[in-house]
């Protein structure tokens, strides 16, 4: 019976079992040791062991980390974010929610931050407990060293649209006092008015510093070829002319994406449409270049 009740749960927990749990469903040490001496089971931590060897998989590992953390533990900040469908953000140390003093060993490949936030409004749906995307992100950007970073994340999640701004917002109250709150409203503003990456952000904020018409953003054009494209930047010229900014990012460097991209705005240029490129670095650290050239195009200022 006790094997049944531990087979059980090591099944649902993908292999892994704390001592705290064997010692709940009656397991004595000595049949761990034996497991153990037998090479059934291994080690993984002072306080989990798996009832398989080898290679942890990355499903392993994140039960590692809760299970090491304690019956308050979670999955949290980006490795959470990650668990929800956050793409292109992975990051190789493993973030643990912790509600507990800290107790227990460090763990290399871990970071255990703790919150005093109540543990059942962060946590997630699913058999792995992991923090909800929003208060993830959230708390992730609350934390990171690096702004553009952590303004970068919250960013991702609503372009690829698994949140909303709304959403965001609302946990942004929720989780008062939240660090950075000032600057992640700010940049909730932006990306509800359509800026889908940080460049676009970046452009916006200069077009408020140097007093220039706001653009539209993500509008949708057919070009020559009737396949349909979504710009980045959009101005109505006086005279009645669009002009289009494209914002071309780090993967934009490759040969092979630059020859697509000057193919894209050259099918979608005509008589009324003109396109023009600039790079998300200009943004960040030469604002006003981009914002001289465009007003030099027609660009309506403000003020």
């Amino acid at each position: 019976m006790v094997d049944r009740l531990w087979a059980g749960l090591a099944e649902a927990q993908a292999g892994l079992l704390s001592h705290r749990q064997l010692r709940e469903l009656g397991v004595s040490r000595g049949e761990i040791r034996n497991h153990l001496r037998v090479g059934r089971w291994a080690v993984r931590s002072a306080a989990v062991i798996s009832t398989t060897t080898g290679p942890l998989s990355p499903e392993q590992a994140l039960w590692l980390g809760v299970l090491h953390g304690g019956p308050t533990a979670m999955v949290g900040a980006l490795s959470a974010a990650t668990r929800r469908g956050l793409k292109r953000w992975h990051r190789d140390e493993i973030t643990i929610l912790v509600g507990n003093p800290l107790s227990f060993e460090p763990l290399p490949g871990y970071r255990f931050f703790r919150t005093r936030r109540p543990y059942k409004v962060l946590l997630g749906s699913g058999d792995l407990p992991a923090c909800r995307l929003e208060p993830a992100v959230l708390m992730f950007a609350a934390h990171e060293p690096h702004l553009r970073t952590a303004l970068g994340a919250v960013t991702a999640a609503v372009q690829q649209r698994l949140t909303t701004t709304d959403a965001l917002d609302s946990w942004i109250d929720r989780l008062a006092p939240l660090r950075r709150s000032r600057d992640l409203r700010a940049l909730l503003t932006d990306v509800a008015d359509g800026a889908h990456s940080m460049a676009e952000v970046d452009l916006r904020k200069a077009c408020r510093t140097y007093g220039v018409e706001p653009p539209r953003s993500q509008r949708q054009r057919t070009d020559r070829r009737g396949r349909t494209r979504y710009t980045d930047a959009e101005w109505l010229l006086p005279d009645g002319r669009v002009l289009v900014l494209e914002v071309d990012g780090a993967f934009h460097d490759d040969v092979m994406q630059a020859s697509e991209d000057r193919v894209r705005n050259r099918r979608l240029t005509n008589a009324r449409r003109v396109v023009v490129q600039c790079s998300a670095w200009e943004l960040r650290h030469e604002p006003w270049e981009v914002i001289q050239d465009l007003v030099a195009l027609g660009v309506p200022t403000v003020g």
